[in-house]
C-alpha cells in the first residue's frame, strides 16, 4: 500500500502480539508502514536506527526507551507517539515536546478494567467475603441461615479519592448500586461533583466518613504518603482501604502498623516497594488481599489498548486530531 508512514514498535517485544493480535495488526497495517517483527527495546541497534530514521509513528508500549535527546536525534521524521499503555511519564521528555510531536496514550481504555476490578472489590469487601472465606476455609462447615454482623452493600459508605479517569468511571460504575459515594479530588469543584452526580468533601471528611476508601489519585510529590499514619487513623474501625493506583500514595509501615491492630482491612493490587520483599509482613496479614499488579489491562483486555492506537493511527491517516492526545500542561497531576 503506498504512501503509508513508517511506523516502529518501541516496547517490551513479548507484548506486541497481545497488544495486537493477527487482525488488529492487519487493521493497523492498513495505516502505517510497520514490521511487527522489529521492536526496539533501545535504540542502539543498527537495524532499529536504520528503520527510525524514517519513522513517522513511534507505536510504544510497556518497555519503552526513554526518548531523549539522541534517540530523537536519530528520529528526525518522527511526528507522533502512539503509547498503548497508560501513563507516558516514563520515557516522554521535554526534548520531545520542544520537537512539537504530538504523543496519545491509551490511558483511558486501561482505566476501564481497574474501575472493574475496582468495583469487584468494593462490593465483595462491603460483604465482608475474604474474611467468611478464610473461616469456612479453616472450619469446612457454616450454621445454615447463619447470619454475617456488619456485612452487606445496603447504604455502604464508599470514599473515592481522585476523579482520574479510573475514578470517574468507577462513579459511573457505582451509580445502579445501593451505595453512598463521595469524591475527594482538590482540582474539582463543587459544580463538577454535582455533573459526577456525587458529594465533594475534604480528604479527611472523606476518610472518616467512609467504610471503604479507594484510591485513584496519581502519584506526585504532592500525593506521596498521602494516605499516612495520621490519616488511616481517621478510618472509622472495620473499613476498607483499598488501593488500585499507585503504591506509594500510602506509608506502607504506617498502614502495615494499622493492619496488624486488626481494626481495619486493605485490598491492595499495588505496593511500595513492586513487587514487596518476600519478607513483608503484607503477605501473612489476615485482613489483607494482595493482587500482583492485576487490575490494570491482562490477557485479552491487551487487545483494547491496540484497537486505541489502530483508531488514533487511523485519525492521523485522516488528517484528523488525535482522540487521546496527552495534554502536557495537566501531565504533572496525572498518572
Amino acid at each position: 500500500m503506498p504512501d503509508r508512514p513508517q511506523a516502529l514498535f518501541a516496547m517490551t517485544a513479548r507484548n506486541v502480539p497481545h497488544l495486537f493480535p493477527p487482525g488488529l495488526l492487519e487493521r493497523l497495517r492498513a495505516y502505517v508502514d510497520i514490521d511487527p517483527t522489529l521492536v526496539a527495546h533501545d535504540f542502539t541497534d543498527p537495524r532499529v536506527r536504520d528503520t527510525l530514521a524514517r519513522t513517522e509513528i513511534l507505536i510504544t508500549g510497556w518497555g519503552c526507551p526513554v526518548l531523549g535527546a539522541a534517540a530523537l536525534d536519530a528520529a528526525p521524521k518522527l511526528r507522533a507517539v502512539l503509547h498503548a499503555a497508560g501513563s507516558v511519564k516514563g520515557f516522554v521528555t521535554p526534548d520531545l515536546w520542544r520537537r512539537g510531536i504530538a504523543v496519545s496514550s491509551a490511558a483511558a481504555a486501561n482505566a476501564l478494567p481497574v474501575a472493574e476490578y475496582t468495583l469487584a472489590m468494593i462490593l465483595l469487601a462491603g460483604k465482608d467475603t475474604f474474611a467468611v472465606r478464610d473461616r469456612l476455609r479453616d472450619r469446612r462447615t457454616f450454621p445454615h441461615g447463619d447470619i454475617v454482623p456488619g456485612a452487606g452493600n445496603h447504604g455502604r459508605r464508599v470514599g473515592v479519592v481522585g476523579a482520574s479517569r479510573i475514578g470517574r468511571r468507577l462513579i459511573e460504575l457505582l451509580r445502579p448500586h445501593d451505595l453512598r459515594v463521595s469524591l475527594a479530588d482538590p482540582y474539582v469543584d463543587d459544580a463538577e461533583a454535582a455533573r459526577l452526580g456525587v458529594p465533594l468533601l475534604p480528604l479527611d471528611d472523606l476518610l472518616s466518613a467512609s467504610d471503604i476508601v479507594t484510591l485513584h489519585a496519581p502519584h506526585t510529590p504532592e500525593t506521596r504518603h498521602l494516605i499516612d499514619a495520621a490519616r488511616l487513623a481517621l478510618m472509622p474501625s472495620g473499613s476498607v482501604l483499598i488501593n488500585t493506583a499507585r503504591g506509594a500514595l500510602v506509608d506502607h509501615g504506617a498502614l502495615i502498623g494499622e493492619l496488624r491492630t486488626g481494626r481495619i482491612s486493605a485490598v491492595l493490587d499495588v505496593t511500595d516497594p513492586e513487587p514487596l520483599p518476600a519478607d513483608s509482613p503484607l503477605f501473612d496479614l489476615p485482613n489483607v488481599v494482595l493482587t500482583p499488579h492485576l487490575a490494570g489491562s491482562q490477557g485479552n483486555e491487551l487487545a483494547r489498548l491496540g484497537l486505541t492506537v489502530v483508531e488514533e493511527a487511523g485519525r492521523l491517516s485522516t488528517g484528523d486530531g488525535l482522540l487521546h492526545a496527552v495534554d502536557r500542561s495537566t501531565l504533572e497531576r496525572t498518572a
